[in-house]
């Protein structure tokens, strides 16, 4: 299985991510604890950065932000993952593109790390080693996330109330250009966390890869 999740913060990514790790557990005996969603601005999730690091590491100038995360995306297209039966991520190149020149002041085009222009060349490395990946694009209506914001504030949100519309409509706008992998789209407005992880299933049907099927047969099967 090859994934890459995408969405405005709010819109429930994380959530789908755990839920399809448990999913893929259950019904293909597949173990995707290692679903790529860490090292991200402005919350570096690893047991190993204590709060004063994650500190640290916000104050370093634009380009050095540039730099540790242009690594990060590389180290996590490494052919190693690739020979992997499964490569999930979160938000990968295309969050950055979104949020890198909003908030972090690098990757917007003509300055520093331009992500247009690396993400073009990520791109081209995942579909030769990654052929089949599927871009899952979560959405939400402007009014949802905002709620959202409000009811449960996350700790180190990126998203400010005012950029919502933006937001959305840049996520919109690169999930509707990768027209070269697999895509699918779910709205999780009105959606209960089962629903979302529901349609997705059904969603999935066309673009699971041989071994996906296989698992499921061999499951099914053993179950």
């Amino acid at each position: 299985m090859r994934l890459i999740l995408i969405g405005c913060e709010y819109v429930g990514t994380t959530t789908l991510a755990n839920k399809i790790e448990r999913w893929a557990r259950e019904n293909m005996g597949a173990r995707l604890d290692d679903f790529h969603s860490h090292w991200k601005y402005p919350h570096i999730a690893t047991e190993e950065v204590s709060e004063e690091d994650q500190a640290l590491l916000m104050q370093l100038s634009p380009s050095m932000k540039e730099l540790i995360l242009r690594t990060n995306l590389e180290y996590h297209m490494h052919p190693l993952f690739y020979d992997m039966d499964d490569h999930c991520m979160v938000g990968h190149y295309i969050e950055e593109m979104v949020y890198a020149p909003l908030y972090f002041d690098y990757g917007g085009p003509g300055g520093i790390g331009d992500r247009t222009l690396t993400s073009r060349s990520m791109e081209r490395t995942i579909l030769r080693l990654g052929p089949g990946t599927t871009v899952v694009h979560l959405k939400a209506t402007p009014e949802t996330i905002r709620r959202r914001m409000k009811k449960d504030p996350h700790a180190r949100g990126v998203l400010r109330d005012a950029d919502v519309e933006y937001v959305l409509r840049r996520f919109q706008e690169e999930y509707d250009r990768a027209v070269y992998f697999n895509r699918l789209e779910l709205d999780t407005t009105d959606a209960a966390p089962d629903e979302t992880l529901a349609e997705w299933v059904r969603k999935m049907d066309p673009f699971w890869t041989e071994i996906d099927r296989l698992r499921l047969l061999t499951h099914r099967k053993e179950g």
